[in-house]
């Protein structure tokens, strides 16, 4: 959160003078060929500071979807069509934590969502019917890249762990192919007890660690199209 601020802060300062000494220019250009010019100058400087980031950020889906920037007005094509994908999985599964992130999403399922048996990689039948409502969303949508990552609380070994996220998060990869989605569009991660979201000192918080994320990208098809679109 400090890198995003500091992103955010750097992105004002840049851009504060480029607009206020172009007003009279901006008087004469439309509300497209400003949002152009803006997306543009913007972009780029995003995907600068951020991409100076991502190694901050961690190497789970946050850092993921950082890491796919591309910036300028293609980039705005692509959030555009993540807003509406976002939308559409908040709609089809309300329990799930969509974030918008850069031109990306950021998806994560706790345990209400994907619930594992206790050590068991095995996808429960209420894990099962909650994915089986993002297949329709990931259908609609076929030019992105999912990267799956699996997470574990503290209990265990960091080995045991690190092993027992890479099955879960394959366990999901493997549930979803078989629904149809193509197995290329999938990367599965497992990083174990890292980069908790919750303290793992109560029952409540290694609750919310035990958890998978998504980072939805866009993929080359995508990118090639919005800068088509765009005439970049």
């Amino acid at each position: 959160m400090k890198n995003i601020k500091i992103a955010i802060v750097a992105i004002l300062m840049v851009l504060s003078p480029i607009l206020i000494t172009s007003c009279e220019a901006v008087k004469n250009t439309n509300k497209t060929q400003r949002g152009a010019g803006i997306g543009a100058v913007g972009g780029a400087i995003i995907g600068g500071v951020l991409g100076n980031n991502i190694g901050k950020g961690g190497n789970g889906a946050l850092g993921a979807v950082l890491g796919g920037v591309i910036g300028g007005v293609a980039g705005g094509v692509i959030g555009n069509k993540m807003d509406k994908q976002a939308r559409e999985i908040s709609t089809s599964l309300p329990g799930a934590k969509v974030e918008r992130v850069g031109e990306g999403i950021k998806l994560t399922l706790g345990e209400n969502a994907v619930r594992f048996d206790t050590n068991k990689s095995t996808l429960t039948s209420n894990a099962k019917g909650n994915l089986d409502k993002l297949v329709p969303v990931f259908n609609e949508y076929p030019d992105t890249d999912i990267q799956i990552y699996g997470y574990t609380d503290s209990a265990g070994a960091d080995d045991y762990n690190l092993n027992l996220s890479k099955q879960r998060a394959a366990s999901v990869k493997t549930y979803l192919s078989g629904k149809g989605l193509a197995s290329s569009r999938f990367v599965t991660t497992g990083l174990g007890e890292v980069e908790p979201i919750a303290s793992n000192d109560t029952p409540e918080g290694k609750s919310q660690n035990r958890r998978v994320e998504f980072a939805i990208t866009a993929n080359n098809k995508m990118v090639q199209d919005a800068k088509k679109e765009t005439g970049n």
